[in-house]
């Protein structure tokens, strides 16, 4: 099953109230084509919140899983911990053992891919020298020379984190138990996603390792509804929910709760980024972070403040 853009656009703009009845649709077919053998994939965060409400208010005996990686805010764990039927998975390694093998999370997964990969006159090594070349010879639009200087970076570079931390134990979990993941994917989140979405639909039957993503066609602002809706209580990290002027959802805590010392996309944030608000909201956790683990000296190289906020300038003009 293929889509396309328009059609993931039109599902997009749907009513929350057709999108739940969609989603719970495409999650009796998953259920139903592996008899029951199927798990939800839980983080405790927001997000997969919503996924196990609907997921068990049609299936209640249905597992969750919990990757419990080390890197979770403390306030998510407490979260995970007063639900039921949930499973604790360990990964075989800790992110300080794979940080030393393998290297740092930066920039994104596509980035740190290509760093840690690439060798003189390989292609990775190629789309970070600007030197890449497509079929007709003009320079590819995979390129990433803007990233060159980290091949000169004091330390290593990898994507590893995610396989080892998440990814291998879940493939072990399924394997383990032959259930089916149902994820709580959204394809607004990421390129990735959204392709994923588009190749697929919401159930991957046919794929290596077949995976149901019934929240793909949803949005930020329905996995807020949702919660408002139904009166959901999520992590105390998020703080409360808030409806503006316009009618939108948002939070008054954090709005992402990923693995805590994760450095993806904190170049793109506007201060105060995540490991500045961690600073004050868990200093203990920013103090082994950011001097214990090195994410210090990686941040100062990749130009992102992670101390006080800067102060903003002001400049006072009088008429002469």
């Amino acid at each position: 099953m293929s889509l396309e853009y328009w059609q993931l656009q039109q599902r997009q703009n749907l009513p929350l109230d057709i999108k739940i009845r969609m989603s719970k649709n495409r999650i009796r077919e998953w259920y139903s084509h592996f008899d029951g053998n199927v798990y939800v994939s839980f983080s405790g965060g927001k997000d997969s919140t919503v996924l196990l409400h609907l997921v068990r208010s049609i299936y209640p005996n249905v597992p969750a899983v919990f990757i419990d990686t080390g890197l979770e805010y403390p306030e998510i764990r407490y979260f995970v911990e007063t639900k039921e039927n949930i499973k604790w998975i360990k990964p075989k390694m800790t992110f300080k053992e794979v940080i030393e093998k393998w290297g740092y999370p930066v920039i994104s997964k596509i980035v740190a891919n290509t760093v840690g990969g690439a060798k003189k006159g390989n292609t990775r090594y190629k789309k970070l020298k600007g030197t890449l070349k497509d079929s007709d010879g003009e320079k590819s639009i995979f390129n990433l020379e803007k990233y060159q200087y980290l091949l000169n970076a004091p330390f290593k570079i990898s994507d590893k984190c995610c396989y080892y931390l998440k990814k291998e134990p879940a493939q072990r979990y399924a394997n383990k138990t032959n259930r089916k993941p149902i994820l709580g994917l959204m394809a607004s989140e990421s390129k990735k996603r959204e392709r994923s979405y588009l190749e697929t639909g919401c159930n991957a039957f046919n794929i290596k390792k077949p995976q149901s993503q019934p929240l793909a066609f949803w949005t930020e602002q329905d996995i807020l509804g949702y919660i408002n809706k139904n009166n959901l209580k999520i992590s105390e990290i998020y703080g409360d929910i808030i409806k503006n002027n316009h009618d939108e959802y948002y939070l008054s805590g954090e709005n992402r709760t990923g693995c805590m010392f994760c450095m993806f996309g904190v170049h793109l944030e506007k201060e105060p980024n995540r490991f500045q608000r961690m600073m004050k909201t868990h200093p203990k956790i920013y103090n082994y972070c950011i001097n214990k683990l090195g994410l210090g000296r990686v941040l100062n190289y990749i130009d992102v403040n992670y101390k006080a906020p800067r102060q903003q300038t002001i400049f006072e003009y009088h008429d002469n």
